[in-house]
């Protein structure tokens, strides 16, 4: 099969790889689309991703719609030939406390498609064939296309914020960061009720974006008068912020722009240096301050939220190329000002 191979930095190679072996309890699948997430850039610029140094090449991609082609005879999956689904990446190991408590993102035998985490790496989906768990398939309806499942599994990591961040109906909202996870986060707290929802970010393309998507305000955190701009649009501040930028300066601004009795979320990754946190603030304003790693099981769901019309994704598809452009496509995705999410089509 065709495979997009990650050597190194700047080192994407087609190559010709033995289609993977279809095990017991797994299903061998036929991709469609696949999207270039962050991660996947990381690999790309620096051959890394955080603290995840890759031994030896791999394939790229987690985010996918593909066609069943088999099942092995072992499952007990109702599965058919032919039918299409988006997959959870994260393949958690199902018996640690975590899993059986219900929280298998928190898996510490995770093993994640397209990454660098497992030793050797474990291949993802930037081929023409991948094999994943019968239990990490989750069935798309003709109402959501191919473009829309490959994005379900980003819609996911936002649904899975908003809920660690509980009842959010009626309530201000603040997301910092304006990428596909900082907006796919500001729609799905629209959806879940929250208002107004505002969206931050320093660069004036993805304010003006955060509007055309929906969100009810867009600020620019390095604004002189920002604090004023704050209460003018919650009066004692958010009551809730989901920070996925990734930036330091946002996470700490945080803790100013937030409500006493608030919530902070945070979904953006921050490097592996340690940030000081006001801790003073954190007890004086009784704040909460949640992490929000990955999804639960929330794919289902997030299918729902999409076929209900309740979230639209075909608006954040800005760019789809032919497989044997991934390069091009690369480049293109790492455009921080104008593209959202780049997707391969094979």
């Amino acid at each position: 099969m065709k495979s997009v191979v990650l050597f190194g930095a700047k080192d994407l190679r087609l190559e010709s790889r033995n289609v993977p072996e279809l095990l017991p309890g797994m299903v061998l699948l036929r991709i469609k689309r696949v999207g270039i997430c962050g991660s996947d850039l990381h690999y790309f610029e620096h051959g890394y991703c955080g603290s995840f140094i890759p031994s030896g090449p791999f394939i790229l991609g987690h985010e996918l719609t593909a066609e069943v082609v088999a099942v092995s005879n072992s499952t007990t999956s109702s599965l058919q030939d032919g039918a299409r689904v988006t997959v959870n990446p994260a393949r958690a190991c199902g018996f640690c406390h975590y899993c059986k408590s219900g929280r298998g993102n928190l898996c510490r035998n995770t093993i994640m498609l397209g990454s660098g985490s497992t030793n050797p790496p474990t291949n993802g989906a930037m081929a023409e064939y991948v094999v994943v768990r019968e239990d990490q398939c989750h069935l798309l309806p003709a109402e959501i296309d191919n473009g829309a499942g490959a994005m379900i599994e980003p819609l996911a990591v936002a649904l899975h914020a908003v809920k660690q961040a509980e009842n959010i109906g009626g309530k201000t909202v603040l997301v910092t960061g304006g990428g596909t996870i900082g907006l796919l986060t500001a729609l799905t707290a629209k959806a879940f009720g929250a208002v107004p929802v505002t969206v931050s970010d320093i660069v004036p393309e993805r304010r003006a974006c955060a509007a055309t998507f929906g969100a009810d305000i867009a600020i620019d955190p390095a604004e002189k008068n920002i604090s004023e701009k704050v209460k003018e649009i919650t009066g004692d501040g958010f009551d809730v912020i989901f920070e996925a930028s990734g930036s330091r300066y946002a996470l700490r601004q945080a803790f100013d722009m937030v409500a006493a009795g608030g919530t902070i979320v945070q979904i953006g990754t921050l490097g592996n240096e340690d940030v000081p946190l006001p801790a003073n603030m954190i007890m004086a304003k009784e704040l909460k301050v949640v992490g929000s790693f990955r999804y639960g099981n929330v794919f289902d769901e997030a299918i729902k939220l999409v076929t209900s019309g309740r979230v639209n994704l075909s608006p954040f598809i800005t760019g789809l190329m032919p497989f044997q452009d991934f390069n091009k496509a690369m480049l293109l995705a790492s455009d921080k000002v104008h593209a959202l999410k780049v997707q391969l089509e094979v």
